[in-house]
């Protein structure tokens, strides 16, 4: 399960930041994971319940965005939404088609104390 590899990516970015920063506590972790970033969100929500245990962020919030994916058709020069990879473009039905957007996951922000 690389969703727990990704939790414990997670906290060592945590951890990091609050000795960089001088905090103790995270009240809310906020991530953003695309629809096509093959990311498991409850799998991960379980492995970083565990992974952040004993850290600055041990029992925050988690408020998880997941922005569509949006590709770039080949053919008509369209930028559409992807609802997963192997999808054609609604507009030509091309398969000819480049992802541009919604396939990252990042911590967007921390709420501290």
């Amino acid at each position: 399960m690389h969703e727990m590899a990704l939790a414990e990516s997670v906290r060592d970015l945590i951890e990091a930041q609050a000795a960089k920063e001088h905090f103790h506590h995270v009240r809310t972790v906020e991530l953003e994971i695309g629809q096509l970033a093959a990311v498991d969100v409850p799998a991960l929500r379980f492995a970083l319940d565990i992974a952040l245990r004993g850290t600055p962020a041990d029992g925050a919030d988690l408020v998880i965005a997941e922005p569509p994916g949006q590709a770039l058709c080949m053919q008509c020069s369209r930028t559409m939404e992807l609802a997963q990879r192997g999808d054609p473009c609604p507009a030509c039905g091309s398969y000819q088609l480049t992802v541009v957007g919604g396939d990252h996951m990042r911590v967007s922000a921390l709420l501290v104390d």
